[in-house]
């Protein structure tokens, strides 16, 4: 058998497993239609499915200051940022997301995925750099990407149950003092929709450090920042906590309605990720409409408001309204709302069935959420009308609702 010949075997084989599981997964050509509709072989369905949670991407003010900075400086940024990829709008735009989160400094990246990586990057770097010993504790539902990162590191690392906040302080007693403890949670967990106890991480780390035994808190506010916190500042600002934060990561994909990632910390701690964080340092810096978008984006949040009440009292009306209706969802009011099926066929025919009454709702399977949880995760949008929420709502409670 040639290698040809080998590896078409073997890509075969794997996607037969898949397909037999009820796992493999497709992509399906979705234009949008405005902020919350989209169209599908000639359909127009209600898009519950977006991380647009503000409505931002499709704002005449945000979509504007992209078409003017394309206009001024071209499609593209031509190289990364530590050559001569860096303008005057990443540079504004840092400053400003580093002002939104009440950090001394951020950095632009291509993606929130590359942003997580960059972090970890940078600190097992650093501490390979200065000579010490550097642990990773996660919490078991952090981003694929953060899992990613750690384990690429090659370090130790450790998962507490999720909020496990007992757990962790026994995990965190076990090292010796001369190895730095770094903690990663996420504030709004993306396929749960639940927050992180950062309240609880906090004083956990206050403690320690009365005790001179402290840890590194990294928090992925991916989906906390733009929806929580004055001027959608984040879950960490709306808790009280964000200045005992050691690093934010957060997105402008999301609420923010752009793409990239960035990371806001202290100036030394971004000056580490410039010299040491190789998923920022190879590649081609975002370009410049991305960060003029994301600025413009800030603006909006302070000078509206309503956006954010708007997105939240939403998911209050759902979750509640569906929990009265006898579907198992937790409280809260984050815009991430799932409903756990635990069959992959049976998410899939609901996620079909929502389908052919007009809404696009997705079908989250294994390996993106442990076996046996899979579910429909539902997001919403300030910009869902009530009428659409109604059909929404009234889909899910009358399962033989005819089509």
């Amino acid at each position: 058998m040639s290698d040809q010949a080998g590896l078409a075997h073997l890509l075969t084989a794997a996607l037969d497993e898949r397909r037999r599981k009820s796992l493999l997964r497709r992509r399906r050509v979705i234009e949008p239609d405005g902020s919350v509709m989209v169209e599908h072989e000639g359909r127009r369905y209600v898009n519950f499915s977006s991380n647009d949670y503000l409505g931002l991407r499709t704002h005449p003010k945000v979509v504007a200051a992209a078409i003017e900075a394309t206009r001024a400086h071209g499609t593209g940024s031509g190289a990364s940022g530590l050559v001569s990829g860096f303008a005057p709008a990443h540079a504004s735009a840092e400053a400003a997301l580093a002002r939104w989160k009440g950090t001394e400094a951020s950095i632009l990246l291509p993606s929130g995925y590359q942003a997580n990586h960059a972090v970890v990057q940078a600190l097992a770097s650093s501490a390979e750099a200065a000579g010490g010993r550097v642990r990773f504790l996660l919490d078991k539902l952090v981003h694929a990407s953060l899992i990613d990162a750690v384990r690429a590191s090659g370090l130790p690392m450790r998962v507490f149950p999720h909020n496990g906040i007992d757990k962790l302080q026994r995990l965190l007693e076990e090292p010796d003092a001369g190895e730095l403890q770094i903690v990663i949670t996420e504030s709004i967990f993306s396929m749960d929709g639940d927050a992180a106890d950062l309240r609880a991480l906090v004083a956990l780390k206050r403690l320690r450090e009365r005790r001179g035994r402290s840890f590194v808190l990294v928090v992925d506010e991916a989906h906390g920042s733009g929806v929580y916190g004055t001027d959608g500042a984040g879950y960490a600002a709306e808790c009280g906590v964000a200045r005992d934060i050691d690093i934010f990561v957060v997105t402008l994909s999301k609420a923010l309605g752009s793409i990239g990632g960035a990371v806001c910390a202290s100036g030394d701690f971004c000056a580490a990720l410039m010299n040491f964080g190789r998923a920022y340092i190879y590649s081609t810096s975002v370009p410049p409409f991305v960060p003029a978008a994301g600025e413009a984006a800030l603006n909006v949040l302070r000078s509206e408001p309503h956006r954010q009440a708007r997105v939240r009292a939403l998911s209050k009306r759902v979750r509640e309204t569906l929990r009265a209706g006898g579907i198992a969802i937790a409280e809260g009011d984050s815009p991430i709302i799932p409903i756990i099926l635990g069959s992959e066929n049976g998410a899939i025919s609901e996620a079909n069935r929502l389908m052919k009454l007009g809404m696009l709702v997705m079908p989250i399977r294994p390996p993106t959420v442990p076996r046996g949880s899979t579910r429909l995760r539902i997001t919403l949008s300030s910009e869902h009308t009530d009428e659409q929420i109604d059909m929404l709502i009234e889909t899910l409670t009358k399962p033989n609702l005819p089509i």
